[in-house]
Formats: C-alpha cells, structure tokens, sequence
C-alpha cells in the first residue's frame, strides 16, 4: 500500500523490468507477428474470424498418466491401512486428537477431508514450507531441518543452506526485497498512519492513503474506479456473492482458483463450468442459458456472469481475451476477470492481460487482482465502472448496519 511501490517508483521500475523480462516470453503468446494466425470460421460458432495467440502444451504418453492414476490408487490403498492400524492401536496416532468429553462437539472438518494431509502430504511436505531466514530474493537462506518421525515433526541441525535458489515465489517484479527506496517510503507511511486501523472502513478504519490507492491503482489500471481489500483471497470468495445471487448463472473456467470457485458457491447462483480456455464450449453454455433460462420456470437469468483468470496458476495458460470479451458482448453477458498473476506480470508496462492483447479495459466488466504477487504486498482490488464500484461500497456499508 505504499506510494512508491503503487505509483512512485512504480513506471520507473516496470520500465527496468521491461528490459529484465524481455527475454522471458510466454510460449505463443509474444507479440511477433510470426506467432499470431487467422482463426478460421468453424461453422456452428458465431466468433468471427480474427487474429489469436495460440498456446500449445506437451502432451504425456498415456503411460505416464496411467502410471500417475496407479500410483495415486497405491498410495489411497496405504492410507486407509494406516488408518486402520491407528484405529486398532497398532500404530501411534501423531495427528492432534480430539478429548473424549468434546465429542459431542460439530466436528470442525470430517474425518475424510484429512486423508490426504495425514496419509499422502505428510510423507513429502518436507519439499515445500522450508525455513527461511533472508529475503525472498532470487536467491535465499534456508535453515536445514530433519525428521526423525517421517515428516510429523521437525528438528533444527544449526546449520544453513545459502544461495538456494527461489523457484516459487511470487515476488515477480522483487519488491518485496530490500531496497531502500522502498523501505523508506515504507518506513515513512507507517510512522505517519500506524501499522493498521484496528477497524473497518465503514467506521473509522478509512484513511486518505486507501482512497490515494484506490485512485492510483484505477489510473493504473485505466478504468474509472477501483476498490481495495485486505486479503487477496477475500476479494473473489467475498465480493462475487455481492454481483451474482440466486437467480443468477456463473460460467466458470473448469481451471479457475479455489477463491473464485468458493465466491461462486457462496452467492447461491448456479454454476455452470466450460472447457478450460475453450470457446466453443463457453459459446454453447451461453447459447443453453439464454434459451432454457433458468431451471423448471425457463425464467430468464437474471444475470449471466463469466468468470476467468490472466494466467492460469497452474497451467501457466493465458485467456483468451479477445474472444471471449467477443463473446460477452454477443450474448449480453458480464465478465469477471482475475489477474491474481497477471496484472504486472505481463504487457508493455505490466497492466495484465488486456494491455498484452491490446483489450480495451472498459470491455471488462470487473478486474479484480492482488498486491502479493507483483507488488510484493498484501491485499486485493476490485475495479471496473464507477457506478458498479459505488454499489459495491453502498452495499458493504447496509451489511455493516
């Protein structure tokens, strides 16, 4: 939420990424000419023809997926023995237990949602959630740790790992480093405001410097406003129940994140998933939903929402914009895109997905991203339309009456 890393320092620092992140292109998806073709007409599909970028993946041989799927079953099998060794006292139960006398209690989780924690995760954690002790650079220290129980518990050796290289963080642009341009302004903000509100923003908890982001991420962004959250997560699985609500249909991407998944289950809408990155599975749902309408009464929907993301986490896929932004306007739908890695990442000076497409952002009913990627902060932004970001502050502000 500072200056510099928001606006200060923001243009000066992209345009060094720029040079540091020239050489890194996203397979398929530069800007040469050599890697754009016509998409032919396919007939049964009203998307015009026009200039795509398309990305292609390896495929494995069908051995590695069959061996895959075996060794998931061996690994279940394993799992339930060991549970059932637990069960009759022959093997020590290491997982936290609960009393005889809150038994009674609702179970916070059901048993089988830990399977895969105790049984499966607990055998190879050890590769990820490493001690560090330095910054999150492109290199970083890592405490060195053993187990002597098969991953339950850990113990400290003393001794440090230097210079491990960092393949997972989500410091893309290294703000979050320790540079003393930024730490200043840092230092600066939080004698002036404090390290935090200790409200919401409907009491007392709003500050200029939040409305100062807000502006800064819309101008940003090149959208007309924009509204800032606490926690990246938050932002889908809070916010999209207050767009959609029963009566409503969500088209989502079969690969969308967990976040936007439990915003759509939350609002009560019904949900509906397409192909990922498929538009002619896409075309096809919204072709149903405006034809049937809604379930058992074929009333129209009330609203229509597709939901996407930039780049894909996972996959490393990137939308395809064009098209679907085509698609949205044909059928009167609204769009929802989340550029949770994206939005810095990719573009001439790092504004996502419809700079790197040439996409004007007003075709984009609502842009949502976080702080804790690019910007090496924390938080999230809803942004679009002035008056969709001013509803969405009218209706936080009777929830909280």
């Amino acid at each position: 939420m500072t200056r510099t890393g928001t606006n200060g320092n923001l243009k000066t620092h992209l345009s060094h990424s720029e040079l540091k992140y020239e050489c890194i292109k996203i397979k398929g998806f530069n800007n040469n000419n050599n890697s754009t073709r016509k998409e032919k007409n396919v007939p049964g599909t009203a998307v015009a023809s026009r200039q795509h970028r398309q990305e292609s993946f390896e495929q494995p041989p069908i051995y590695v997926a069959v061996m895959t799927y075996v060794g998931f079953g061996i690994v279940t099998l394993f799992g339930y023995l060991r549970d059932f060794l637990r069960f009759v006292g022959l093997e020590k139960r290491n997982v936290a237990q609960e009393r005889e006398e809150q038994k009674d209690f609702t179970p916070l989780y059901q048993d089988f949602e830990n399977f895969y924690t105790r049984n499966l995760y607990m055998r190879v954690r050890d590769n990820w959630n490493r001690p560090v002790c330095s910054l999150p650079g492109p290199v970083f220290d890592m405490m060195e740790r053993v187990s002597d129980d098969y991953n339950w518990t850990f113990r400290l050796t003393g001794k440090t790992l230097h210079d491990v290289i960092n393949v997972g963080s989500y410091n893309y642009l290294g703000f979050a480093e320790n540079n003393a341009d930024f730490l200043k302004t840092v230092a600066d903000k939080t004698r002036q405001y404090g390290v935090g509100v200790c409200s919401t923003r409907q009491e007392i908890g709003n500050l200029s410097i939040h409305e100062e982001l807000e502006q800064l991420g819309a101008e940003f962004l090149g959208v007309e406003s924009s509204m800032i959250f606490g926690m990246g997560f938050a932002t889908n699985s809070m916010n999209i129940p207050a767009l959609v609500g029963k009566g409503c249909l969500i088209l989502s991407d079969e690969l969308n994140h967990t976040s936007l998944i439990l915003g759509a289950r939350l609002s009560g809408a019904t949900i509906r998933v397409f192909k990922h990155n498929n538009m002619h599975s896409l075309e096809k749902m919204l072709r149903e939903g405006i034809v049937s309408g809604q379930p058992r009464t074929h009333r129209p929907w009330r609203k229509i929402l597709i939901m996407v993301e930039g780049i894909y986490s996972m996959e490393g896929s990137v939308v395809r914009l064009p098209e679907i932004v085509a698609l949205k306007k044909k059928y009167k739908a609204y769009l929802y895109l989340d550029e949770a890695h994206s939005i810095g990442a990719v573009g001439r000076s790092g504004r996502g997905v419809t700079e790197l497409f040439d996409v004007n952002p007003a075709d984009v009913d609502v842009m949502m991203g976080t702080f804790t990627k690019s910007f090496g902060a924390a938080g999230g932004y809803i942004a679009g339309k002035k008056v969709r970001v001013v509803f969405r502050n009218l209706l936080q502000f009777l929830c909280s009456l």
